[in-house]
């Protein structure tokens, strides 16, 4: 152990209702370090991988979190939500037809490659200093810039109308919660995301992960084994 404390990457299957800022508070102090840092806001709904940065990976956040993801998501047809995912108000409900599975993989095809999406109101974007989020909560809708980004493959595993599940490979900066509400939209009948887990980020996997109920009591040595080297990434990105 050198002097300046651990550097690595600790990978973590993040459980749901909780904010991804909890996370790294309970790394700080399961490790006993400051120098934490995380990669890649999961909602407090959302569930799967979430990757801390500590020690010196923290120089390799923006590298990390450049990398494509994957997603697992279950979206929600005939009503529109204020956050485009299940825990926000209702603002729009509609009968959802007996849609053909042809007619749902058309709407995932349209966004499908390169394309751009309006970054939800609900999001940690900032728009003069104050994260949009925030805004939001005080009823206040901002023209948010489009943003570029890309779908490099998608399935769709079940349809149980209204509900549809999806597996989906994105770009960095990509808003799973909006492209299920613009998939809706493109159906005809509205939609929103009720479940999402990450399950892939860069070379990264869920099969490393610690659970939060271990990073709440795993002894600290074991948490230090579970982390990924600097050496093992430069490796594995090929550096």
């Amino acid at each position: 152990m050198d002097m300046n404390g651990p550097s690595g990457v600790l990978l973590i299957d993040k459980a749901p209702e909780m904010t991804s800022h909890d996370v790294v508070a309970i790394a700080r102090r399961a490790l006993n370090t400051k120098k934490i840092g995380h990669c890649g806001t999961l909602d407090p709904m959302a569930t799967g991988l979430l990757m801390l940065v500590i020690g010196r990976a923290t120089k390799i956040q923006d590298l990390l979190m450049s990398e494509a993801k994957e997603y697992v998501g279950t979206m929600t047809l005939g009503a529109v939500t204020s956050t485009q995912d299940r825990q926000g108000e209702i603002l729009e409900s509609k009968e959802v037809p007996a849609f053909s599975e042809e007619e749902i993989r058309k709407a995932f095809d349209a966004f499908t490659g390169d394309f751009e999406q309006i970054p939800p109101m609900v999001s940690a974007i900032k728009k003069d200093g104050v994260p949009l989020y925030k805004l939001a909560r005080k009823g206040q809708t901002i023209e948010r810039e489009p943003r570029p980004v890309s779908v490099t493959g998608y399935q769709v595993t079940r349809i149980e109308l209204p509900e549809v599940d999806f597996v989906v490979n994105c770009s960095k900066g990509f808003y799973v919660r909006t492209y299920a509400h613009d998939i809706g939209e493109k159906l005809g009948c509205g939609g929103h995301l009720s479940a999402l887990r990450r399950t892939r980020s860069g070379k990264f996997t869920l099969d490393r992960a610690v659970t939060i109920a271990d990073l709440k009591t795993a002894p600290r040595e074991d948490l230090l084994k579970a982390m990924v080297s600097l050496a093992e990434i430069s490796l594995m990105r090929g550096a």
